[in-house]
């Protein structure tokens, strides 16, 4: 007989969150800028690479890596982030997700820096040359991007970086211990054998990046 009891070790609200974790610390509340200040402008100008987190409008999430040369997100103003949209598989999960829900997060990581610089607000998909030709490389100015209107800004400490010693390249994983993309899509769709799928991945890591 199913028990329908509610079950104790699951969290519902707040206070049952507050009580086992504690208050949060003054440091940590008074830290959220609704702005980009120089200390956060610096930090975006030495990332070459954020995660940028969406969802649509029923709610699913949907993250996403975006990478480039270090500072290759640029920032007109101290509230406004501008992401070039570079060459990829024309999913464009972010972009459809925007289209109904322009709320983002993103996540800014500096290589060798355990700390990491999160930043929230509204999105908006742009084709503006005016703001795009910026972020021209290769002798290729995006087609699309990404402008986000700042909302809020805060410094993460480094902590989960430094268990995970995500920097350590003692720690890196050597490449034949782990599968290639192309082995892995023809295995899940079938849809090349393993040799076409892996020589379709090697030429657009080459000749398609943007």
């Amino acid at each position: 007989m199913a028990n329908d009891s509610p079950d104790d070790s699951v969290i519902r609200d707040e206070t049952a969150l507050r009580a086992g974790i504690g208050p949060v610390r003054a440091l940590a509340a008074e830290k959220v800028l609704d702005h980009l200040d120089a200390y956060a402008l610096r930090f975006i100008a030495l990332s070459p690479f954020l995660v940028l987190a969406s969802a649509d409008g029923t709610g699913d999430v949907d993250a996403s890596p975006r990478g480039d040369a270090p500072g290759f997100v640029a920032a007109p103003d101290a509230r406004t982030l501008v992401i070039p949209d570079r060459r990829g598989n024309n999913r464009v999960d972010s972009f459809v997700n925007i289209l109904t829900n322009p709320n983002v997060g993103l996540i800014f990581f500096v290589p060798g820096i355990p700390e990491t610089l999160r930043v929230n607000g509204a999105a908006e998909i742009t084709r503006d040359p005016a703001l795009l030709e910026s972020a021209v490389a290769q002798g290729k100015v995006p087609e699309t991007g990404l402008v986000v209107r700042v909302r809020e800004s805060l410094f993460h400490c480094g902590k989960a970086l430094i268990r995970s010693r995500l920097w350590d390249a003692g720690q890196h994983v050597p490449r034949d211990a782990f599968p290639s993309l192309g082995r892995i899509l023809a295995d899940q769709t079938r849809a090349l054998p393993v040799e076409e799928a892996e020589a379709s991945i090697a030429e657009a890591y080459v000749n398609r990046l943007y």
